[in-house]
């Protein structure tokens, strides 16, 4: 089967960018070397690192020793957030009832005292985070886009920031002490994750270090990669302005098409959320029916959880917000999706959508 004409999936993976391609490519042939050697292919390996740490570090307006570079976003994600725990000793974390299976499980492997704070109906923390030793905030949720104000929750104790829906995309919220990024979600290669631990917060790895000198990062970095993550995060940063305010108007066309649907429920914060991304439910279809059947339209769309699809299992998100759990459908728009192509989607919709409810006599 060909791939969907329009791939509306970039939540779950963004397209690899043309800057990405590029940078990786240029540097295959000088990055092969171990950036820790004194010999000549060595240094030119470290200069590449180097390079592409300053890189994201300006895009994200940090500093270059506050980046590392990871085997993967759910990588920096454990590290950034159990390095806060082990450094300060933490017995009990306040975390959102929205966060990343990631995180969930980081805490679950971790066993101490885990507090889930509540979100309103758009997904967003509305009451003020128990006292505990680390608090636990994405900057936007995966699923349905709603940004969390991190800033106003951080009370002296250290935050972790799950940014890996939003990074690129959108500046950095303030009050956080470590922040993790997964590269393909901006159109970098897949295996690069971003960990920023902020200069004066308390980390130590939580796991077996190696020799390197950077014991945020994983071992042996891939070099290429990393440049390739970076030059991507540089040209997603220069143009989002620009893309942000296109996406943002197709999404809220999709958004009036999905509401539009009888029973139908359009979840997370319709302005204050991610530019790319909306999410709806609709009663008495299946989930999954739907992606199948935009598929054989075309188009690439994603059902259920944003962390758990594959299992079937019900969002957590979804439930954490008292939205529909079935029927959920996520489009998610690729810096290259066209009016032409959201337009197609939402003639479409409607006629997928109607025709399962006939097939049950709904």
């Amino acid at each position: 089967m060909s791939n969907p004409a329009a791939y509306l999936d970039s939540a779950s993976s963004e397209p690899l960018h043309p800057a990405a391609r590029e940078a990786f490519l240029a540097a295959l042939d000088q990055g092969y070397a171990d950036p820790r050697r004194l010999h000549r292919p060595g240094r030119n390996a470290r200069l590449i690192l180097d390079n592409a740490r300053a890189a994201v570090a300006e895009a994200l307006a940090v500093r270059p020793d506050e980046v590392s570079f990871t085997a993967s976003g759910t990588e920096a994600v454990h590290r950034g957030l159990l390095g806060l725990l082990r450094a300060g000793e933490a017995r009990r974390v306040s975390h959102s009832a929205v966060e990343h299976s990631a995180v969930l499980h980081a805490l679950e492997w971790w066993r101490g005292e885990a507090v889930s704070v509540p979100v309103d109906s758009a997904g967003r923390v509305a009451a003020p985070m128990p006292d505990a030793d680390v608090l636990v905030l994405q900057s936007a949720n995966h699923e349905v886009g709603t940004l969390q104000p991190v800033v106003d929750r951080a009370g002296g104790q250290p935050v972790f920031m799950d940014a890996c829906a939003s990074m690129g995309r959108l500046p950095l919220p303030d009050g956080w002490g470590a922040a993790a990024g997964s590269a393909h979600k901006w159109g970098g290669p897949a295996g690069v994750g971003v960990l920023v631990v902020r200069k004066g917060t308390r980390w130590v790895s939580p796991f077996p270090v190696d020799d390197r000198s950077d014991e945020r990062s994983t071992g042996f970095e891939n070099v290429p990669a990393a440049l390739a993550a970076a030059a991507a995060l540089q040209a997603v940063v220069a143009e989002r302005e620009e893309v942000n305010a296109r996406q943002f108007a197709m999404v809220d066309r999709i958004r009036a098409a999905a509401a539009a649907l009888p029973d139908t429920e359009v979840v997370g914060d319709p302005v204050d959320r991610l530019p790319h991304l909306v999410t709806f439910s609709c009663l008495y279809v299946n989930g999954e029916q739907v992606v199948q059947a935009l598929d054989q339209r075309g188009f690439g769309v994603a059902s259920g959880s944003a962390c758990t699809s594959s299992t079937l299992e019900p969002s957590h998100v979804l439930a954490a917000m008292g939205a529909l759990t079935h029927g959920n459908v996520r489009v998610s728009l690729t810096r290259a999706t066209t009016d032409e192509e959201v337009e197609a989607f939402c003639a479409v919709l409607p006629e997928v959508v109607a025709e399962i409810r006939k097939e049950h006599d709904l």
